[in-house]
């Protein structure tokens, strides 16, 4: 009988374990790991598994204290807030979850060990070219990964607005290319998971913060690109989306907190006005609808105001710096989210990265407003962003004007003149990520009616001027694209990236000869660019444009180069006695593009639709 009562306590004690067992485990915990030696000690757990919150989480670590468990009103969720001592030691350690007395699950967790690589967390600045790459759409190195379990869109190249297959490796593979072009720095549009239905090739709706999607690479992929990228001298940015996730992302069905995301009683969207943030006379109907409203139905609005959001996307940017080893950040729709937040967040990343970088697309065509978001102590209203850098879309909208238009007193390149004019406004207009085209604008080309003179004289101003020059995967070989077409058509496939492609232009043979003409002046541009202080950090003055000739200088430590843009169609004789103060001491110049050095007098003859560029010599 005794054997009997035991075997039966036995077996129920097995039953309620394997009870247990099955009503308790973990899905996931984000951060997914952690380092030691951080700056700030506190890390905040999201811990979601089914009714984890009826459970009671231990650690048994040396250096390790759980401070808080936070309980939320889905019982699906807990948040637990450690302290990590600086003396603690890197290596796994296991978080017990218990129930009464009764363990009921567990989760091993890893802290690792910092990296202090000085080449690792390197910013950038004016002394940088930075290449933007939609990796959907510029090279497939990996065709196996095209399309994948799990993962709702497929493949298909024939539609404009679908995924093509791009992915990491394709970037890898033609890393020399952009070295040997003149690239200092590479930004891809997000490479998270993007598991939406549709539109899913661009990344901005992500479904997992913390996974490169999986038609790209894995996150070493990612880890790998970085270090290789960093072997050959280039610089990697990662782009970055605080303010909406795609409404795929796991906790679709189960919210933490009903206030996860800026609800409505029906669907809203913003009203896409930035300006009413910085706006002194905003009201805020206007304020709450820019920044609670949504930007689309596939991306659900982030609450930033809820504490334990905000914990989890600053982690996030901490988690892949460190990991991947980035140098920079780019925020998208930098002005949406709540601005407190964001000013938070830069607060944090420059603490545990002070030499770190961030540049905000901060869309407006007015650089007072463009100005009110790069750090300053001048916002009226007291607003400190901390954002060290910004995007110029006022000089973007001048560029893709200026070359087109007739000489006027504010048409042609005077349009260039009046908005650099403005720099006042900027706290250091050298912090200024200045370009002329993008994957949400019309290809410049394109913008320029296909005229290759006009285009030089663009990508002369460009990368001649002051701020840190933006170059769009594909500008080098003059791709075309209409944003009337449709995002499709000013994200076309990279040609020569794909296995089978009949062209291409990675190749000089598979590139036409305007083309090789296009590359070639670029690359010359900005291999000469990537060893030149002067046009780097160098002072800018400028004169007026008179007779649609703009001239401008750059000095810097005695040395002085001297770009001439002439906008007419005929050629020009200007007078250089005009600009006697910045010519003073020099006496002869070398051209940049042809090397020919010559003396120069009172006057200089400049051909038609040009741009000329002097290194000037005494």
């Amino acid at each position: 009988m005794k054997i009997k009562i035991f075997l039966l306590a036995f077996v129920l004690s097995l039953s309620s374990s394997f009870s247990y067992a099955q009503k308790f485990h973990i899905n996931r915990i984000d951060p997914p790991s952690w380092w030691t030696g951080m700056h700030d000690p506190n890390l905040q757990l999201l811990i979601f598994g089914p009714k984890i919150s009826e459970t009671r989480p231990v650690i048994n670590y040396p250096g390790i204290c759980i401070e808080q468990v936070i309980h939320v009103p889905s019982p699906d969720y807990l948040f637990l807030d450690l302290v990590i001592s600086p003396q603690t030691k890197p290596g796994t350690f296991a978080i017990h979850f218990k129930k009464g007395k009764k363990e009921v699950t567990s989760y091993r967790y890893t802290l690792n060990k910092r990296d202090k690589n000085p080449r690792l967390h390197q910013g950038f600045n004016s002394s940088d070219v930075i290449y933007l790459i939609m990796p959907d759409r510029f090279a497939n190195g990996d065709t196996t990964n095209d399309n994948m379990p799990g993962m709702l869109e497929k493949v298909n190249r024939s539609n404009p607005n679908g995924r093509h297959g791009g992915d990491i490796k394709g970037i890898e593979e033609h890393l020399n290319y952009l070295k040997n072009l003149g690239i200092t720095t590479i930004w891809c549009t997000p490479l998270m998971e993007d598991n939406m239905p549709t539109y899913s090739y661009h990344g901005y709706a992500q479904t997992d913060y913390y996974k490169v999607d999986p038609r790209f690479g894995t996150n070493r992929d990612y880890k790998n690109l970085v270090k290789e990228a960093h072997q050959k001298g280039l610089k990697v940015i990662q782009d970055m989306v605080f303010n909406h996730c795609g409404t795929n992302y796991f906790w679709k069905n189960d919210l933490p907190t009903p206030d996860w995301y800026n609800e409505w009683p029906k669907f809203t969207r913003s009203n896409y006005h930035g300006g009413v943030v910085s706006d002194p006379h905003a009201s805020q109907y206007d304020y709450r609808h820019m920044v609670a409203g949504w930007f689309d139905t596939s991306m659900a609005d982030l609450n930033q105001n809820n504490p334990l959001v905000a914990n989890y996307l600053i982690q996030n940017s901490i988690w892949w710096i460190e990991y991947a080893g980035l140098d920079g950040i780019r925020q998208d729709t930098y002005p949406y989210p709540y601005k407190n937040f964001m000013a938070k967040w830069m607060q944090r990343i420059l603490e545990e990265y002070p030499h770190f970088n961030v540049v905000g697309e901060t869309w407006f065509s007015y650089p007072a407003t463009v100005a009110y978001w790069l750090e300053n102590n001048r916002n009226k209203d007291g607003y400190h962003s901390h954002l060290t850098n910004v995007f110029d879309f006022p000089l973007m909208y001048a560029i893709n004007k200026a070359f087109n238009e007739k000489p006027g007193w504010d048409t042609g390149l005077a349009r260039l003149y009046e908005v650099l004019s403005q720099d006042f406004v900027y706290s250091d207009p050298m912090k200024l990520c200045i370009f002329a085209d993008n994957h949400d604008t019309e290809r410049i080309f394109s913008s320029l009616h296909e005229n290759l003179k006009s285009w030089k004289m663009a990508m002369a101003f460009l990368l001649t001027t002051r701020g840190i020059p933006e170059i769009y995967y594909g500008d080098e070989i003059l791709m075309t694209g209409e944003k009337a077409k449709g995002d499709g058509n000013i994200r076309k496939d990279f040609p020569g990236g794909w296995p089978g492609d009949k062209i291409n232009a990675f190749t000089p043979q598979g590139r036409t000869p305007e083309q090789n003409n296009a590359f070639n002046y670029l690359r010359k541009l900005l291999n000469w660019r990537k060893s030149n202080k002067t046009v780097q950090f160098g002072k800018l003055t400028h004169y007026i444009v008179e007779n649609g000739v703009y001239v401008y200088f750059r000095s810097y430590e005695g040395k002085k180069v001297m770009v001439m843009l002439n906008n007419n169609e005929k050629p020009v004789m200007v007078n250089l006695t005009r600009f006697a103060e910045d010519l003073n001491g020099f006496s002869k110049a070398r051209n940049v593009i042809n090397d020919n050095t010559f003396s120069f007098g009172k006057e200089m003859k400049l051909q038609g639709k040009s741009a000329e560029i002097l290194e000037l010599e005494k």
